[in-house]
């Protein structure tokens, strides 16, 4: 069985050659010839790779080396063990489970030759994306080690909250002033945020949570709920599930998805049923 190696940013020898150690995989240099792609790295390395798997149909073995790892921590794969444990468990019986990803469409091209995005974990627009952008910019173990924690005390004094539209399957919305709208396919954002609790990976929804208006000190007040999921009881949370999302807003404003900036709004956002194949142990 061929193995496609895609390693993310950083210094990865060591979990590289734990996996090699423990699993005897047979590298190969070109995902095209793969039976798996195995990729070393975090929610970005994994975002930029989403289109050649669901292209070349090819499965998906994470070894959980980024900064966030919750697409990894999504499929219960938490460390360098879990993934050797999948692989093996692959080579022995190919057996494989298959999951949907969000796709977000810009929407500045009209027409058949809008550009299309895939994502595995949750696409934001608002404070998150700030915080994002700011954690990005901090160095790489930082960001390891509570980067986006660290980043969001500082955006909840400057962002200020915005007017939004936000459409779920077609129905009209009208503008209102939101902090943040989170689209998931996965349930957490940020290391461990569990911005949709309620998400599940193959369930052919995409699960939408919007934070409405509120003052900085409820803001604080709130943020570390979302840990635990638990930011749902706030009254300026609303939450639901869908299959299509349309976000409109005054003025062009980031998509950040699965940590990394994919493009402004306006974007509608819908999900792909079982467009990936996933090893998981």
């Amino acid at each position: 069985m061929r193995a496609a190696a895609i390693l993310g940013p950083g210094d990865l020898a060591r979990p590289v050659a734990n996996f090699q150690r423990q699993t005897r995989a047979e590298w190969t240099s070109l995902i095209e010839q793969a039976d798996v792609a195995v990729i070393f790295g975090g929610d970005g390395t994994i975002h930029h790779q989403l289109a050649d798997l669901v292209e070349l149909d090819v499965p998906l073995l994470v070894v959980p080396c980024g900064s966030g790892n919750d697409f990894a921590r999504a499929l219960n794969v938490r460390r360098v063990s879990d993934s050797v444990t999948a692989y093996r468990r692959f080579a022995a019986s190919s057996t494989v489970r298959t999951i949907d990803l969000g796709i977000i469409r810009e929407l500045e091209t009209a027409g058949p030759g809008a550009r299309e995005h895939y994502f595995c974990c949750v696409a934001g627009v608002g404070i998150d994306a700030a915080i994002a952008k700011r954690a990005n910019a901090l160095p790489r173990w930082v960001r390891g080690h509570g980067g986006y924690a660290i980043s969001a005390p500082r955006e909840f004094f400057r962002f200020a909250p915005f007017p939004m539209a936000v459409s779920c399957n077609g129905a009209a919305a009208r503008s209102r002033p939101v902090i943040l709208a989170a689209v998931a396919n996965a349930p957490a954002f940020g290391g461990g945020m569990k911005i949709a609790p309620e998400a599940r990976l193959d369930d052919g929804k995409l699960d939408v949570c919007i934070v409405g208006g509120m003052d900085v000190f409820k803001l604080f007040c709130l943020f570390p709920t979302v840990f635990f999921g638990r930011h749902l009881g706030f009254k300026e949370v609303e939450y639901r599930q869908t299959t299509s999302v349309k976000i409109e807003t005054e003025y062009p404003l980031d998509v950040y998805a699965d940590g990394e900036f994919v493009c402004p709004t306006p974007v509608e956002i819908t999900v792909a049923r079982n467009a990936l194949k996933v090893i998981v142990p």
